[in-house]
């Protein structure tokens, strides 16, 4: 494999590994406020200000790992030596 592969690789793996926690925690995020809702209707204002706080802290580690593939395909090409 030549470089140009690799770095098309590991910028494919760092995101696919940096969505797979958001992904799951909004998962779980969605579901626990959902049944809070269910049995404290009342309460749906905080209960939805504090799931979309939690959802985008969570979203952000999916962005950090979208910049982090970004740098790996169009930065690294010039940290890569040709020749030697």
């Amino acid at each position: 494999m030549d470089a140009e592969t690799m770095r098309l690789l590991a910028a494919g793996i760092a995101m696919g590994v940096g969505a797979i926690g958001p992904g799951i925690g909004i998962g779980i995020l969605g579901m626990g406020a959902m049944q809070a809702l269910g049995r404290n209707p009342e309460a749906r204002g905080a209960i939805l200000t504090n799931m979309m706080i939690a959802i985008a802290m969570a979203e952000a580690v999916a962005i950090y790992a979208l910049v982090i593939a970004i740098i790996l395909i169009f930065v690294a090409p010039g940290a890569v030596p040709t020749g030697a």
